[in-house]
């Protein structure tokens, strides 16, 4: 699980929806109490920003006439972890030839 935060526009379908998907993973493991430490020590995860970053996910798969019908469950956030949006980017782009032409 990662929370990518490179422009949604760029994203290609799969990553899109794998990271609208994470988003919710990660709001259901805070939701249980469960431990999302390592995602925020590698770099993963900036938690005060999953509600967000769900929403601005939402915004482009609407845009590219997605249906969405899982709303982001209250969470208590807290303000920790850093992503590095460039890393991502070249992470993106090994990664995925389509994510890669958009970029």
């Amino acid at each position: 699980m990662r929370m990518w935060c490179v422009n949604p526009r760029i994203l290609c379908r799969n990553h899109l929806l794998g990271e609208h998907l994470e988003m919710h993973m990660f709001a259901g493991c805070i939701l249980k109490g469960k431990s999302i430490k390592g995602y925020i020590e590698k770099g993963l995860l900036e938690v005060h920003k999953i509600k967000t970053r769900h929403d601005e996910l939402v915004s482009e798969m609407l845009k590219r006439g997605f249906n969405h019908k899982s709303p982001m469950p209250k969470i208590s956030l807290w303000r920790e972890g850093f992503v590095d949006i460039n890393k991502n980017l070249k992470e993106l782009s090994k990664r995925c030839n389509k994510c890669k032409r958009t970029s």
